[in-house]
């Protein structure tokens, strides 16, 4: 790069390289997205079209930035996490969430019509995104346990105040009185009692958000393929190995992050290499 009397102005730059050997999770939130929804009709209390838009846009960043190795997301919100050790960007806090944050707007505005059909998108969607260092497996694992307790939490509220509108006539205000004060128990009993819902049995998308991870077995072919060639010779003649874009190496999940469960099930996510 040629060099001038005015690249001086470099030195203002503030840096802001990420800790070593920290977990770093990029936050991605819609900006607004309660009128967002409302101007463009989304259904109450869960759209499926974008929750679905929400997981494709996280799918193509997580096909941009090979160093993500979970990424969690409800509502209108998605978190990414990246290995600890990664060097991405240098781990520069600031290029990492804007480059995120673009890729998924620009995503999730690209792929509208995919879910949306002819409904056109009224005005551009905005996504604001925040970088957080966590230095233990604890404090990542709480993180995420935290977001899907939020996710629980928002879905049985959203789905108590608007079942109380659209089966029981009630109008907004009076909704939010009649839940005002309630306990978790006290909305499952009102589902259930007078609604004729059990909360269980919604969805486990609406009440546990959506983990993306990578197939770990798809990662062991590639692995294995990469090693002998691209191509592979078999009884109907080769074939070769089609492109990470085309491979389907991310897998959505909807389960329980708080417990020991799924990550007894998925060790590698933290300690890579374990199978």
């Amino acid at each position: 790069m040629a060099k001038s009397k005015f690249e001086y102005v470099r030195q203002f730059e503030v840096e802001d390289k990420c800790l070593p050997n920290c977990w770093i999770v990029v936050r991605v939130d819609g900006k607004g997205f309660h009128r967002f929804s409302e101007v463009h009709h989304f259904m109450k209390p869960n759209d499926d079209r974008s929750l679905k838009l929400m997981t494709k846009a996280a799918d193509c960043v997580m096909e941009e930035f090979k160093d993500i190795i979970l990424a969690y997301g409800q509502s209108d919100e998605y978190s990414f996490v990246f290995r600890r050790n990664t060097t991405v960007y240098n781990r520069r806090a600031s290029k990492m969430m804007t480059n995120i944050a673009s890729l998924f707007a620009s995503s999730y505005v690209f792929y509208w019509p995919r879910y949306f059909g002819t409904q056109m998108m009224q005005y551009p969607p905005a996504f604001d995104a925040r970088t957080v260092l966590y230095p233990t497996d604890k404090n990542l694992r709480d993180y995420l346990s935290w977001r899907q307790a939020d996710c629980h939490i928002n879905n049985l509220y959203n789905t108590c105040f608007w079942k109380l509108i659209e089966d029981k006539g009630l109008t907004p205000a009076q909704a939010q009185d009649r839940l005002k004060g309630t306990m978790s128990s006290d909305k499952n009993e009102l589902l259930f009692s007078e609604l004729n819902i059990n909360y269980n049995h919604l969805p486990e998308l609406y009440r546990k958000g959506t983990i993306l991870i990578r197939d770990k077995d798809n990662q062991d072919l590639e692995k294995s393929l990469s090693s002998t060639g691209s191509s592979s010779s078999g009884s109907q003649g080769s074939y070769r190995v089609p492109s990470s874009r085309s491979r389907p190496n991310i897998i959505s999940l909807n389960e329980d992050l708080i417990g020991d469960q799924f990550w007894e099930n998925h060790p590698e996510i933290l300690n890579p290499g374990k199978r």
